[in-house]
């Protein structure tokens, strides 16, 4: 009871949300840094992952050395940058940060793109070259939104782990939600240590129900067809 009065306390001081430290800017700078390492994770793990898919070729290599990267942890990446970034004048935090988040990011997007669209129907890619479709349509027009759930799923996963460790950054002098929790341990202070803790959670559910409200806009024909197996099953066991 008394980490959740702490808490209460924290969040209800209007001081601890304003300046430089303040929970306003910190969540900010946390969202901002998340963002664009997904949005580059996914630039540069779409095109190759569904180039991949689409040809049959090469993927089991492909997804094994891109999944070594899940080997390295990340604080290790952004130790290893560190030194790079400060000698060629980017500074502390934010770089070493956002190149491990984005070498996390990857793995989960290249893998579930190219099991999306590999996985595509035979008889449907077959019927789209009939009707005379280019390799190029046929990947814009039916590979790739047949895979679209996985793909989504893959840019979720992805989302989620990468806004959980952009935490590490603050170890690093990044200024994010990541900073509350270290301060927080230093100084012995269990409300600044639990709000950061509970934002950062709080960011997670909303990007895991975010990408899930996108997955059901953009491929409502795949809810559909879930519950019409799930009914097909229902009926079965009913005669059963």
């Amino acid at each position: 009871m008394d980490v959740l009065g702490d808490f209460w306390t924290y969040v209800t001081t209007g001081d601890n949300w304003s300046g430089r430290n303040g929970i306003v800017t910190l969540t900010w700078a946390h969202v901002r840094l998340s963002f664009w390492a997904t949005f580059t994770a996914a630039l540069l793990a779409l095109p190759p992952a569904v180039v991949l898919g689409h040809l049959h070729r090469g993927g089991l290599v492909a997804v094994s050395l891109v999944n070594l990267g899940r080997a390295v942890p990340s604080f290790g990446v952004i130790a290893l940058v560190l030194p790079f970034s400060i000698e060629w004048g980017f500074g502390l935090g934010y770089w070493p940060t956002f190149v491990a988040l984005v070498l996390l990011g990857i793995p989960p997007i290249f893998t579930n793109s190219y099991t999306g669209v590999r996985g595509v129907d035979p008889g449907i890619v077959e019927s789209a070259r009939g009707m005379g479709m280019t390799s190029r349509e046929l990947v814009l027009a039916v590979e790739v939104p047949n895979a679209m759930p996985l793909v989504i799923t893959g840019v979720r996963i992805s989302a989620v782990q990468i806004v959980a460790t952009a935490t590490l950054g603050a170890l690093v002098g990044f200024q994010c939600l990541g900073t509350l929790v270290v301060q927080g341990i230093a100084q012995f202070d269990d409300g600044k240590l639990v709000t950061g803790a509970v934002f950062v959670a709080a960011m997670a559910i909303i990007v895991e129900i975010g990408f899930g409200l996108l997955q059901r806009f953009v491929t409502p024909w795949a809810a559909r067809a879930r519950s019409r197996r799930s009914r097909r099953v229902d009926t079965v066991d009913a005669i059963t």
